[in-house]
């Protein structure tokens, strides 16, 4: 068997057992967010926020920005749930490999395999989630500006479990015109820090 041949073996085993562990990861996620409104819930947020931000009338705004409380109540609510159940699941499966290679963490040692797991990512965002609504800003611009840093954040999580960390912040750039870096210093002191201590390990 020739060299190219041996290559060709390799690079579309590689492939199948990503694609493999792709779509477990996906199935997993899915199937505990499926059980909540987060994503709707984060939409409708999204939408109402960029309203308040374009209305010139002061009053017209605040109407907006209080319509949204309970919208941002019932999305920390959620979140926390979801979180609490994934915690559930089993650490090999919610492991997040920064080796590009499929099942690194399952073979490998942990130092040619670094990750981090899933589960921990989750609760930081949770937190984070809830100490931005309760926190005593008055300005609700920096809340909302915050919040949803935060949640693109988790997103980006989600999207670097199912996927990889590039295709996560390539989907960052193309679906909120932001990048990673700048998700990292819009989220709340708190967050960040606890985040990168998992990520960067």
């Amino acid at each position: 068997m020739d060299a190219l041949t041996l290559f060709l073996l390799f690079a579309v085993g590689g492939y199948l057992l990503k694609s493999r562990e792709q779509r477990q990861r996906i199935a997993l996620l899915a199937n505990h967010l499926g059980r909540h409104q987060i994503e709707k819930l984060m939409e409708r947020l999204n939408e109402g926020y960029m309203r308040a931000l374009g209305e010139s009338d002061p009053d017209r705004q605040a109407q907006i920005w209080s319509m949204h409380e309970a919208t941002e109540q019932q999305l920390a609510q959620q979140f926390q749930r979801f979180s609490d159940e994934l915690s559930q699941a089993d650490e090999a499966s919610t492991r997040v490999n920064r080796n590009p290679l499929p099942h690194a963490h399952r073979w490998l040692p942990a130092f040619l395999a670094p990750g981090f797991d899933l589960r921990e990512v989750m609760r930081v965002h949770a937190r984070g989630i809830a100490q931005t609504l309760d926190s005593a800003s008055p300005d609700p611009r920096k809340k909302a500006r915050t919040l949803l840093a935060e949640l693109y954040l988790m997103q980006h999580s989600c999207h670097w479990y199912c996927r990889s960390r590039s295709v996560a912040s390539a989907r960052l750039l193309v679906r909120h015109q932001t990048t990673y870096e700048q998700l990292l210093d819009a989220v709340s002191p708190a967050t960040r820090d606890a985040y990168l201590k998992l990520v960067q390990g």
